[in-house]
């Protein structure tokens, strides 16, 4: 009688509902090939996304596509290999950008602004940035929004720098997560209330994992405007602020605020 030497995995029926390595089945007392090459392709993949360029040029132009107005930054990082050594170099700017922002600083103070950055995986910034800004900015009528920030070798805390340049009452960063071995391409979103350098992540709010097969767009750009909402009634982000964009109740802003766009 032959031996099986393949063993299926009884709960190969729920992978359908998850991209989690389960029920990955084995062969004798190892895995199978099929599952070990899958590995090492999410591994090259997952390294891939860490060390490739931001395709800075075409984010900009669907941006302006889309009718954003954008401007380019960098950080202090002069290359990846300083960016990956020295994160405090990616969270600041670089003099050129702190001179072509402050250049770029509307009449009028914006409500928001947003950055675009590319953080540990430039191909989340590329795939999801705009995808997701343009569902934001259906749930923000009458919102000034500032001039999109399209980021290199930027950190989350850039992004106050950024915007505090910009005369921005609140900054959104859009910046690539580190990869996971199921995930390349994950895209984390920051809100910060009144922002300048020296904020903590404690003064941030986070949403994570926006890409179709994690948080859909719509989903995100649904939390992140009630967010933007509570942030400006409660008058800063961080941990006081609660995510109930379940309940569908969104708050207004308070008096002290004055309302948006005066």
């Amino acid at each position: 009688m032959r031996q099986k030497l393949i063993h299926d995995n009884p709960w190969q029926r729920l992978r359908q509902f998850t991209v989690a390595r389960i029920a990955l089945g084995r062969c004798g007392n190892s895995q199978t090939t099929e599952a070990v090459l899958a590995f090492g392709l999410a591994h090259a993949q997952a390294r891939d996304a860490v060390h490739a360029p931001l395709a800075r040029a075409a984010i900009e132009q669907a941006l302006r596509n889309a009718g954003f107005d954008t401007v380019a930054a960098h950080s202090a990082a002069p290359d990846r290999q300083h960016y990956l050594r020295r994160p405090d170099l990616g969270r600041q700017l670089d003099d050129a950008s702190r001179a072509l922002l402050a250049q770029a600083r509307p009449a009028e103070p914006p409500d928001v602004v947003f950055v675009v950055a590319d953080g540990l995986s430039a191909l989340a910034a590329q795939r999801h940035g705009v995808p997701l800004l343009l569902a934001v900015r259906e749930r923000l009528p009458g919102w000034r929004i500032g001039p999109v920030v399209v980021a290199e070798q930027a950190r989350v805390a850039l992004g106050d720098e950024a915007a505090q340049l910009l005369g921005a009452r609140q900054v959104v960063m859009l910046i690539g997560e580190r990869p996971g071995l199921s995930s390349p391409d994950s895209l984390g979103v920051y809100l910060t209330h009144d922002p300048r350098p020296g904020r903590t992540d404690a003064e941030r709010n986070c949403i994570s994992n926006v890409r179709p097969e994690g948080l859909p767009y719509a989903q995100a750009a649904a939390k992140l405007a009630f967010l933007l909402r509570g942030a400006l009634a409660l008058g800063h982000s961080g941990v006081d602020l609660k995510d109930d964009s379940e309940h569908g109740v969104l708050p207004e802003p308070s008096a002290q605020q004055g309302p948006l766009g005066n």
